[in-house]
């Protein structure tokens, strides 16, 4: 009898001891090594891949929220908004729209929609989105800051984390009501070279002392060092701008930065509006619905 308890009891031992063995390859294998399964990925491979959304280079419809370049003010006719030429949801041939682009003629007049607004800040942005969602846009596109940065004084110019928290509650605006809708956002201009290509023009001097972007552009000719030091400070702070767009659409699955395509846009005095010298003309609308369609049919961003 005490013969066979001790094989029973060695038959339990060898077995718990396979059964630990068995465990121990299998915690291995769950834990990962350096060989890769030979199932191919990883559930949690698989995860990650379906965590981010796929992009969508045609979507059907388009809604566009910003300022006056959006509004596409003095591209037509002075001192007024003209939005048939606007880069975003114009209609004019010469432009040749993002929404056209994207939509074809017909589709784009009736899918596209321009919540822009001439003179709007960032601040104003959250409430252009909740009207731009209203629509359920497929894809919203965004340029705002330039008016951030373009004020009566260096001083007054919105700061960068005020400038972060409207962006970002725009944003959330859009989310509440389409969680799924993709978003194009464009960077700030440059604002020192519209100073720099415009001042050689004696017409358009003129008309920036009507008060035209005063942080920037006011004593064109002034080259003294209280002067260079305004214009910088006001480079500085677009630069601030286009890293803060940069960063929180980064934080968005479904939102493209143009990677400072707009900003680096080496523009000359023929896409400048020449009524007021600041604006895009229609030839520099063209180039803005350009840019953004290469960004957002792009592979990747």
């Amino acid at each position: 009898m005490r013969n066979s308890r001790r094989r029973s009891r060695a038959a339990v031992a060898v077995a718990a001891a396979a059964l630990t063995g068995i465990a121990t390859l299998t915690a291995c294998d769950a834990t990962g090594g350096d060989d890769a399964a030979p199932n191919g990925p990883s559930a949690q491979d698989r995860a990650g891949r379906k965590a981010v959304p796929e992009w969508d280079a045609s979507p059907r419809s388009l809604a566009a929220v910003g300022d006056s370049i959006t509004r596409g003010f003095d591209a037509c006719s002075v001192l007024s908004d003209c939005p048939e030429a606007s880069w975003a949801t114009g209609s004019d041939s010469e432009v040749r729209s993002l929404a056209q682009r994207l939509l074809g003629k017909q589709r784009a007049a009736t899918h596209s929609w321009n919540y822009a607004k001439t003179g709007a800040r960032m601040s104003d942005l959250p409430g252009q989105m909740e009207r731009a969602a209203a629509r359920r846009p497929d894809l919203v596109t965004v340029m705002a800051g330039a008016n951030d940065a373009c004020r009566s004084s260096v001083a007054e110019m919105t700061p960068v984390p005020v400038f972060k928290a409207d962006f970002e509650d725009a944003l959330a605006a859009l989310r509440r009501e389409r969680p799924k809708a993709q978003v194009f956002v464009a960077s700030v201009p440059d604002l020192k070279r519209l100073w720099s290509e415009g001042r050689e023009n004696v017409l358009g001097k003129q008309v920036w002392k009507l008060g035209i972007c005063k942080s920037m552009l006011q004593d064109a000719d002034a080259m003294d060092a209280a002067a260079t030091q305004r214009r910088q400070s006001v480079q500085e702070r677009v630069v601030a701008y286009n890293e803060v767009l940069k960063e929180v659409c980064a934080k968005d699955l479904r939102c493209r930065y143009d990677g400072g395509a707009v900003f680096d846009f080496r523009f000359g005095t023929d896409h400048l509006s020449h009524w007021d010298w600041f604006h895009p003309s229609k030839s520099g609308q063209a180039r803005l619905a350009e840019m953004a369609y290469r960004t957002i049919t792009s592979r990747r961003p």
